[in-house]
């Protein structure tokens, strides 16, 4: 790292945010002009910071497109004035809002860093410290010393001492401090005793202008399956005359009942012009849908094969390629195409 760099903080909110208040025991959100005397270590980092923080802070169960909408504009207006960004962020959906910035934020060239915490920062065993310190430094971080090429230009998430593709995130367990994993891809980087880059896992956009997307289609619909489920649930969320597109969450490689009732339903939505993927539930591998007769239903069905996507990463795509196109085979081709980093194909 060479010079001094420029990082924007923006705190969303979240538990890495909060204090508790000495009067009443309850965890109050943190006045981030005060964010070094939380984190010391910051002010021996060599790095220029700033911070906006949302007026009031929003508990990540709350999070909705308008929220995505509002920390990708501060990203896109102050994009040539910091070297990177850090969001502070819930860490309940953060893997939904990770995905959500990756597609929002086309050709970005520059570190969005999202990191959280399961303790608060104020607490002697926070791992909110560490998690901020190093997603900070993350942002910083040059290659070869160049001022101008950040090692790191694309959205990732830093958690338990490792940052990830944000896309490709998934929140795994309500208590360990390795809350956030990433299945289906390597990490990027490894904190050790220094930061292990992983430079053949790094995402680099193709050239072009930054763009922002900001349009999402919220009818949609997540319909996860399971053994002696009842018909009449599929049949009200498949009928939905608003229905724009849905989710299949399928058993293994992608493979789900291959009973008449069920097929007549996704014919049905197909006929209506339904946008239908297929994600498994499995927490590791993805969609083979040339496996198995009952996966080859699906498809002779028009339901799309989602690979090794994460729902989260699924459903965000899904409701931004509908917020931008009525043309169905566009947006199956985006589908089926890596738009930024989030699925093998």
């Amino acid at each position: 790292m060479g010079g001094e760099r420029s990082i924007l903080i923006i705190y969303t909110g979240g538990t890495i945010g909060s204090v508790h208040d000495p009067m009443t025991g309850s965890l109050v959100p943190i006045d981030f002009s005060q964010i070094t005397s939380h984190v010391p270590e910051l002010n021996r980092a060599g790095i220029s910071m700033d911070a906006v923080s949302f007026d009031p802070p929003i508990d990540s169960s709350n999070v909705n497109p308008s929220h995505w909408r509002k920390i990708a504009k501060v990203i896109f207006d102050y994009h040539d004035k910091y070297n990177g960004f850090v969001v502070l962020h819930g860490t309940d959906t953060m893997a939904y809002t990770a995905s959500a910035l990756s597609f929002m934020l086309e050709g970005l060239r520059k570190p969005v860093i999202l990191t959280g915490s399961q303790l608060p920062i104020g607490m002697p065993r926070t791992d909110g410290r560490e998690n901020l310190l190093s997603a900070v430094m993350l942002a910083a971080h040059s290659s070869s010393g160049k001022q101008e090429h950040s090692t790191i230009q694309e959205v990732a998430v830093y958690f338990g001492s490792q940052l990830f593709r944000g896309n490709r995130t998934h929140k795994e367990s309500a208590e360990s401090l390795d809350a956030i994993v990433s299945p289906n891809y390597p990490s990027l980087v490894k904190a050790g005793v220094g930061f292990n880059v992983r430079k053949h896992n790094l995402y680099r956009a193709p050239a072009g202008e930054l763009k922002l997307h900001n349009k999402f289609e919220s009818n949609i619909s997540w319909l996860p399956l399971f053994p002696g489920m009842s018909f009449e649930v599929m049949e009200r969320i498949l009928n939905w005359d608003e229905l724009r597109g849905v989710v299949l969450g399928t058993f293994g490689s992608g493979n789900a009942p291959d009973n008449k009732l069920f097929k007549s339903l996704l014919k049905s939505a197909q006929s209506r012009g339904v946008i239908m993927l297929n994600i498994t539930q499995c927490g590791h591998g993805g969609v083979h849908q040339e496996m198995y007769a009952t996966s080859l239903m699906l498809a002779d069905c028009g339901v799309i094969s989602g690979g090794d996507m994460t729902t989260e990463a699924a459903l965000i795509k899904l409701m931004m390629l509908l917020g931008e196109s009525d043309n169905s085979d566009q947006i199956k081709a985006g589908l089926l195409k890596d738009l930024r980093g989030e699925r093998t194909v």
